[in-house]
Order: structure tokens, then C-alpha cells, then sequence
């Protein structure tokens, strides 16, 4: 445990501990993605209400209409155990769950994602988009529950069995602080329920949001952030525009046919 949970998540990576270095299905950050060469590899990161399943499936439909074959999951979950461990995970019923058994959960999840989905999903050649990687673990249970950042990574780096993000757009309110985490919470939650982690508490989000924070002014050559609390169709195009040089083929044109008149997903 650390005396403060807030302190130290970016610094798992300066130690040299990261979630894996790609060698077995490659990096496409030097190729973009193509049908005939390795996948590319992005994932979408923020804390609670930030926008990243609305723009993981926005970027998706564009890249889709881009011409470009593209695999969108989600974390936890994304295949048949991944989505069992989610419903433990998010379930109110699990409040006995301990910050380790969460953390293990988790990278059950990971592990499973990446074998039976991500990995072959590169091998072939697609763009993989996905809500939620190991930066959600750092800042959920690091940052958020207090676990040792070092040992996270590490157990990222097992899970992903060396498959890396080859970008993450971190999206983030203009705001920080209390009041960004209690307006996140409140669209997360919308009319619904709230699960287990939106649960936890505003002291406990503003941790996590902290800890991204902290993950998109790592200078990695990774993270991109996002200003993410504008109109829907401005966010969209500015992911759009911090993934374009992955993928050379995406225009705002293909931005555009993924929203409908009001700005929504099509």
C-alpha cells in the first residue's frame, strides 16, 4: 500500500515497468494500419462520465467508414469469462470484493481479452479501439484503492502477455477536482442505478481523475489528451485528429457519417 494513493502512477512506467512491449504481434505506430501489415492498437481512458464509450464507438464507425476493419471491445469484458468477471466486478452485490481480488479480476478479464480477441485481431491487420486498458487499472486500483503502482504494472504486463497500446487518447474534463468528479459521476450514472465503482465515492474519483491526469502528462510518446466536456461532434473530430497519423486513410468526412443530425452516434 502507498501513504498516498494519489502519487506514483506514472512513475511505474519511468521504473521501466510498462504493459508489455509488443514483440509478438508488432507495433503500429511506425506502420498504420493496412490489410496487409500489422493492426494498430488504440485505447480510450478518463475517469467515470468522460466520454469514453460514446467515442470509442463514434471512433470505431469512422474508421469503419474509412475503409479500415476494425475490432471495438471494451474492458472488463468483451468476450464470454470477460463479461461474467464485469458483472461481479460493477455488481453493488460485490461490495465485499478486497482492492487485491478487484485488481486479480481485472486482469483475468485482461488476459482473456487479449488472447482470445486483441492479439489475433493485430496478427490480422485490424484497428482495435477499446474502452478501457491497464491506464484504468493504474488510476482505479493505484491511484483509486491504494495498490502499489510498480505491481500493477507488472501484473498488466502478465495479462497483456505483450500487447501495448500503440496510442491512448486520455479524455478529460476542462475542469479538475471535486466538482469534475461529481459531474462525471452524474452522467455515468444518468437515470440508472449506480454499479460498485461509481459507488466508491467522490474522494475516491478524484484520485482516479488525478492519476489520469498525472498518466497524460507522461511524456511516453503514448497518451494524447482530450479536452472531452464540449459538444459531442467537436470531441469526436479532435480523437479523430490525435489517431489520424495511425490511420492516414480517416477523414472528419468519415467523422461526420458516423454522427446522426444531432450529434450522436448514427
Amino acid at each position: 500500500m502507498q501513504t498516498d494513493p494519489s502519487q506514483g502512477v506514472a512513475d511505474a512506467h519511468r521504473a521501466g515497468v510498462s504493459a508489455g512491449v509488443a514483440e509478438d504481434v508488432g507495433r503500429a505506430a511506425d506502420a498504420p494500419a493496412s490489410a496487409g501489415g500489422r493492426g494498430a492498437f488504440v485505447t480510450l481512458e478518463g475517469g467515470e462520465g468522460a466520454g469514453k464509450s460514446t467515442h470509442a464507438r463514434l471512433l470505431a464507425a469512422a474508421l469503419r467508414h474509412a475503409g479500415y476493419d476494425v475490432v471495438q471491445v471494451r474492458e472488463p469484458g468483451g468476450t464470454p469469462i470477460g463479461e461474467a468477471l464485469r458483472s461481479i466486478l460493477l455488481a453493488p452485490e460485490s461490495a465485499a470484493l478486497t482492492a487485491e481480488a478487484e485488481l486479480f479480476l481485472y486482469e483475468a478479464a485482461r488476459a482473456q481479452i487479449v488472447a482470445e480477441v486483441i492479439a489475433p485481431a493485430l496478427v490480422r491487420g485490424a484497428a482495435v479501439v477499446c474502452d478501457r486498458f491497464t491506464d484504468s487499472t493504474l488510476a482505479y486500483q493505484g491511484a483509486g484503492r491504494g495498490l502499489d503502482p510498480v505491481f500493477i504494472a507488472q501484473a498488466n504486463e502478465l495479462a497483456c502477455a505483450g500487447v501495448a497500446p500503440d496510442l491512448t487518447v486520455v479524455l478529460r474534463p476542462a475542469p479538475s477536482g471535486a466538482a469534475a468528479a461529481e459531474e462525471g459521476l452524474r452522467r455515468a450514472c444518468g437515470t440508472g442505478g449506480a454499479d460498485r465503482l461509481e459507488q466508491a465515492g467522490l474522494a475516491f474519483h478524484e484520485r482516479v481523475n488525478r492519476a489520469f491526469e498525472e498518466l497524460a502528462e507522461t511524456q511516453d510518446g503514448r497518451r494524447v489528451s482530450v479536452v472531452s466536456d464540449g459538444p459531442v461532434p467537436a470531441t469526436a473530430h479532435a480523437v479523430a485528429a490525435a489517431v489520424q497519423g495511425l490511420f492516414p486513410q480517416l477523414s472528419a468526412g468519415d467523422v461526420d457519417a458516423a454522427l446522426d443530425g444531432e450529434g450522436h452516434l448514427r
